[in-house]
């Protein structure tokens, strides 16, 4: 989505696609232009468990089936001169691990190369992000950063949690590290240079956004600082950890009887909390 299209959604993520409150009546929407075909459908069941396609030959986008898990989650890989990013490891199983060698022994053959660093990260500590980690867990050349705040902070060096940032090097190619706690305390954004993509995670993307409702001054923080950023750094733009929405502006997918028990039980919880919440 556009920068423009990135800023309506802000503000919805603020006002209404929350668990706590009720869904916008209207959002307006802009087809994305940035991939050449359509995401597997899961209508299909031959499908393969991750589908990959290419923004650029240095910047790889992996979605995992939704014959795996209804979540359907993306996964980027990000390459630079001496190290690739991967972001999010997915739900556990499914052979990631075999999808990913792949996709670097593509790369390595195409420039000549017979080996590059991988690190392992993650936009937060949920188990559809982190569940693919064991795989690589072996790998040779490979490191994997932990999903607290304080194993993130130590890992890219980012003093001030969450209010500071951090620069990666990749080599060639440098990405920032924005805390972004709210939809998870260890939450993070990871801003391209090279291509100005944001890769946002779980704290906006198109469809219902989750936080805890403790967590609205927050998660209103986080979009206020997300914000700033994208006006500050030329945010082009901004790809999530999902896809709930239909082309129709405003129109999601059905969800599964398990995703829709988990949303009766969040909207539960968070009645009771401001039920019994001290003044």
């Amino acid at each position: 989505m556009t920068l423009r299209a990135f800023n309506i959604i802000s503000i919805v993520a603020i006002c209404t696609l929350t668990a706590c409150q009720t869904e916008a009546s209207s959002i307006t929407s802009q087809r994305s232009t940035l991939f050449t075909a359509p995401w597997n459908s899961g209508i299909d069941r031959s499908e393969p468990g991750f589908h990959t396609q290419k923004i650029d030959t240095n910047t790889l986008v992996i979605r995992q089936s939704l014959h795996k898990t209804f979540e359907a989650p993306f996964l980027y890989l990000i390459f630079g001169d001496d190290r690739v990013l991967l972001i999010d490891t997915g739900v556990k199983g499914g052979g990631l691990r075999i999808e990913i060698d792949r996709q670097i022994d593509n790369w390595l053959l195409a420039n000549g190369r017979e080996k590059i660093a991988l690190t392992v990260m993650h936009s937060h500590g949920h188990a559809d992000h982190v569940g693919g980690d064991t795989s690589f867990a072996k790998r040779p050349y490979t490191e994997i950063v932990g999903h607290s705040p304080t194993a993130i902070a130590n890992f890219f060096s980012i003093e001030a949690w969450p209010s500071g940032s951090a620069s990666y090097d990749l080599g060639g190619r440098i990405v920032d590290i924005l805390p972004t706690p709210g939809h998870h305390p260890s939450h993070v954004m990871v801003f391209d240079r090279a291509t100005h993509i944001l890769f946002s995670g779980d704290t906006i993307y198109p469809g219902k956004l989750y936080f805890q409702c403790s967590k609205l001054d927050e998660f209103r923080a986080t979009i206020d600082k997300v914000a700033t950023f994208a006006s500050a750094n030329d945010v082009q733009w901004l790809l999530g950890g999902h896809i709930e929405m239909k082309a129709s502006p405003g129109a999601t997918f059905r969800a599964s009887k398990k995703a829709a028990e988990t949303n009766i039980y969040w909207n539960y919880l968070c009645r009771l909390s401001a039920i019994f919440r001290p003044d």
